[in-house]
């Protein structure tokens, strides 16, 4: 098996998990980042709305499209990168990817991933909202004008593939492409962070072996990869927010997102009616999460990786030996 194939497998299973242990706080960011009011809840605010309103369960709506949508996005990812830096690096062996390097293959990778991905994203974001607004009374109903119309049902995964093409058609599928396609260079600082940082502790580690007289090569540990993942997330994340709530209102078909004419004027139109406070709506949930995501992809791909691998390299001996 390839290389490259073995980290993206790695990588989808660690997004995954990442994505299963950290949901509610996206759940939480993406609704923040969706709603309109000027009101500022903060996050046990929103937690205590939720559990009131549509219990335990309501912070995990949208979990399965999220779970098949990192699975797809990191599998994805993973693959174009890892296949795109042995091309990189088999031009000059012995050298590490260099910061404009790391970028010309992160965005190689991001963009391919962002295309095939985003008809998953925009039916979880669907699902996240869903209940957000109650639904539309009928005017047939006299009492509608004095009672409060009943919250919209939740949606199952084919549930809300069927919604999304019955009222928007097909074409809905790529809402917010335009800004999801802007985010390419999220991934891209967090991964040129994240290999830059890497190179370099592990290059400080191997002079201090060698001034040791030691030969032996120096490695990660897990809390290594923790930290480095959380930095270069934190980076990420907080200098692309703006993009990630336009991007997340034209997923959700949000009424006001479809008069957007680009992620820029989606941009100006909330600095114009919300304030700057606007772009950065749900950010606290979000970075929180982005830099656990990270922090636990991180450490989860490297290991499942590195056991993938040395269970592979078992399967031929035990060819041999039978």
């Amino acid at each position: 098996m390839e290389d490259s194939l073995i980290h993206a497998v790695a990588g989808g299973a660690g997004g995954m998990v990442a994505m299963a242990l950290t949901y509610p706080l996206i759940f939480l960011s993406t609704r923040a980042a969706v709603a309109k009011s000027k009101d500022h809840k903060s996050t046990k605010e929103a937690v205590l709305e939720v559990l009131k309103n549509e219990g335990i369960t309501g912070l995990y709506s949208g979990l399965s499209s999220s779970l098949l949508g990192i699975a797809v996005t990191n599998f994805v990812y993973y693959g174009f990168y890892e296949k795109s830096k042995s091309v990189v690096l088999r031009s000059r062996p012995g050298k590490g990817l260099s910061t404009l390097e790391s970028i010309l293959v992160g965005m190689i990778a991001g963009s391919a991933t962002t295309i095939i991905s985003n008809p998953i994203w925009v039916i979880q974001t669907t699902q996240a909202v869903r209940t957000m607004e109650p639904s539309t009374p009928s005017s047939s109903d006299p009492s509608s004008t004095t009672s409060p119309a009943p919250k919209p049902r939740k949606l199952g995964l084919l549930e809300s593939i069927n919604h999304i093409l019955e009222n928007d058609g097909i074409a809905a599928f790529w809402r917010g492409i335009g800004p999801a396609l802007a985010l390419v260079v999220n991934p891209v600082i967090q991964y040129t962070v994240f290999e830059q940082l890497k190179n370099r502790l592990l290059a400080r580690r191997t002079a201090r072996l060698r001034a040791a007289g030691s030969a032996s090569a120096a490695v990660l540990t897990s809390l290594d990869l923790f930290f480095l993942g959380s930095l270069s997330k934190l980076v990420a994340t907080g200098s692309t927010y703006p993009y990630i709530v336009i991007k997340s209102r034209m997923q959700a078909g949000h009424a006001a997102a479809k008069e957007y004419k680009s992620a820029l004027d989606g941009i100006l139109r909330v600095v114009r009616e919300e304030g700057i406070a606007g772009l950065y709506k749900g950010i606290e949930s979000k970075l929180l999460q982005s830099v656990l995501t990270a922090a636990i992809l991180f450490v989860s791909q490297q290991r499942i990786y590195e056991l993938t691998k040395a269970a592979l390299s078992k399967v031929p001996q035990a060819v041999k030996q039978t």
